[in-house]
């Protein structure tokens, strides 16, 4: 039994959620103003249009910040659990688990890449990890 709750899927980010099942990273922008948006909203903070479409992200980026959970824990993950905030080379940032890298080696632009994996509820979400090839 886990506390993680179910996905709130809306019109908003329904696109991301069906582009990550995929295993593809998909970045809203404006379809007026070409900013980029994450995490998915209705209308851009830069211009407020309400038009958008999307880009497929390279998923590369370099690691910004993150931090080891300890406590509370839940049977959905393991512990300790590192989160990272992740600057995609688009020019936005991603939150999400880090797997796979011992937390010793963490350091601040280390490059990392959004991979996916199953969670909760059989759904996939976004899992930062060292580029194909790298060592933990």
């Amino acid at each position: 039994m886990t506390g993680v709750p179910h996905l709130i899927v809306t019109q908003d980010n329904e696109f991301w959620f069906t582009a990550a099942k995929q295993g593809r990273l998909e970045i809203q922008r404006c379809a007026d103003c070409q900013t980029l948006r994450h995490p998915p909203s209705p209308a851009c903070p830069s211009c407020r249009s309400f038009a958008w479409d999307t880009v497929q992200s390279n998923r590369r980026g370099r690691l910004h910040s993150w931090t080891v959970i300890h406590h509370p824990k839940d049977p959905a993950f393991d512990y300790p659990l590192a989160v990272g905030l992740l600057d995609l080379a688009e020019g936005i940032r991603i939150v999400a688990d880090i797997a796979g890298v011992d937390h010793e080696r963490l350091e601040i632009g280390m490059e990392l890449e959004v991979g996916f994996a199953e969670h909760a509820h059989g759904e996939m979400l976004p899992q930062l990890r060292l580029p194909s090839g790298g060592a933990a």
